[in-house]
């Protein structure tokens, strides 16, 4: 080898990753915002655009959800580079988690690849935890793994159906969704998963209930016109059944519905299933109803005293929810979303050391359970006992690098190291 070529190897070798390249990101990153993206293009050597042109190289695309307009339509850089390629023009199009590695970068931000829990991603993605159970039992998102009945979801799967349910629920149509994830399918091999997302997503969007005076959404309990469309679907409650419901502001009642003989004869799961439709669409009086009477069969069905605690909080009953979550973890001791849901309200009533008892035992089950950690750092910190809590924080943070809660522990860590430094040189 000559000196020359030496030369040129040791300089290829140490350039920046990005050196030479013009690069462009569409879609919402998973990781940061896109201005922090640019600055890290930047700071590797390449040039950052806003958007794709012949003199793009690489197009970077979001894994926080699909690269959709608010249209559905693909977003318009990925189809300016899909002309752009037809024509010739050398752009290659990677995913945020590729690029990730090629800049060899793992903080800040999300871990696409990692797990996380409900409450975690309820902070993350802004879904409540009960639209994150009610598509799990629908079959939209499915735990990656289970401990203890506390399921752990994949990011990118979660995304993904808040994308999709956000461009539905805002109007767009179902057919033009489908057009779309078809054509991304060009450039993305993993698009089976979020096309049954989407139709199991249309198909609810159409479960409307019927009464003399037309059609409602029991989700939101507000009333839709009926077009007489041929994609209206109806669910199996007859007029007779609605009628005498005076009030439609908020949710349809159904407590009388619940005591008649054709409804005493389901099975407990087919109660506890009723309840949570209930819950699902906001009407937790009737929920309780079906819950007590999925428990009146099978009193030992933990998961049902769970949603009937959350039901009867949601009622304004926080002492009965309480008592409904100790009946939980009586039935089933290792239940830690039940542990830690006392542990909240406990703290919520003012009882910090019941509350950092219950948060200790959900811990003791599952060491590794991130929203413990931080509820029980959060809780020390209350009791000024935050040399304790240090640990906590430090440990969710191995589970969590973004979203309000890491951010509040790397805050909580910061004041800490502050004050210690503070007491050591006044």
């Amino acid at each position: 080898m000559t000196e020359t070529q030496e030369q040129s190897d040791q300089l290829l070798e140490g350039s920046p990753a990005l050196q030479g390249e013009r690069v462009v990101f569409t879609g919402t990153l998973a990781c940061m915002t896109h201005q922090k993206a640019w600055e890290f293009v930047e700071l590797h050597g390449g040039q950052a655009a806003q958007h794709v042109s012949r003199q793009t190289t690489l197009l970077v695309v979001g894994e926080e959800g699909w690269p959709l307009e608010a249209d559905g339509s693909p977003s318009v850089n990925l189809s300016q580079a899909q002309e752009l390629i037809a024509e010739g023009v050398s752009i290659q199009i990677i995913k945020e988690s590729d690029w990730l590695a090629l800049i060899e970068l793992k903080d800040p931000g999300v871990n696409v690849d990692q797990l996380y829990t409900p409450a975690m991603l309820t902070q993350m993605l802004n879904v409540p935890v009960t639209t994150i159970r009610r598509w799990e039992r629908q079959g939209l998102i499915k735990p990656v793994r289970k401990i203890f009945r506390l399921p752990y979801f994949s990011f990118q799967e979660v995304a993904s159906v808040r994308r999709l349910s956000a461009l539905l629920e805002s109007g767009v149509n179902p057919r033009d969704l489908e057009n779309s994830l078809q054509h991304l399918g060009k450039f993305f091999n993993e698009i089976d998963q979020p096309l049954s997302q989407l139709t199991l997503l249309s198909q609810d969007a159409q479960l409307l209930l019927k009464d003399e005076h037309g059609l409602i959404d029991p989700r939101r309990g507000q009333r839709v016109f009926d077009f007489g469309t041929e994609e209206t679907q109806l669910n199996e409650l007859t007029e007779e059944e609605l009628a005498g419901e005076e009030s439609y502001e908020g949710t349809i009642e159904f407590t009388e519905h619940l005591k008649t003989p054709e409804f005493q004869d389901r099975s407990a799961d087919e109660w506890f299933q009723e309840g949570c439709r209930f819950l699902d669409a906001g009407d937790a009086k009737s929920a309780i109803e079906a819950y007590r009477m999925a428990l009146l069969g099978h009193p030992d069905m933990p998961e049902a005293h769970l949603h009937l605690a959350e039901a009867l909080y949601l009622n304004g009953n926080t002492e009965g929810a309480l008592e409904r979550y100790y009946a939980a973890v009586e039935w089933d001791h290792d239940y830690i979303e039940a542990w830690t849901q006392l542990g909240c309200l406990h703290n919520e009533l003012g009882e910090r050391e019941s509350a950092l008892h219950a948060f200790e035992i959900a811990l003791s089950v599952h060491p590794d359970y991130p929203d413990a950690h931080l509820h029980i750092a959060e809780m020390l910190n209350q009791l000024n006992r935050v040399e304790e809590a240090v640990p906590h924080w430090k440990v969710y943070l191995e589970f969590d690098e973004m979203g309000p809660w890491a951010d509040l522990a790397r805050q909580r860590l910061q004041e800490y190291d502050t004050e210690e430094l503070e007491q050591q040189f006044p």
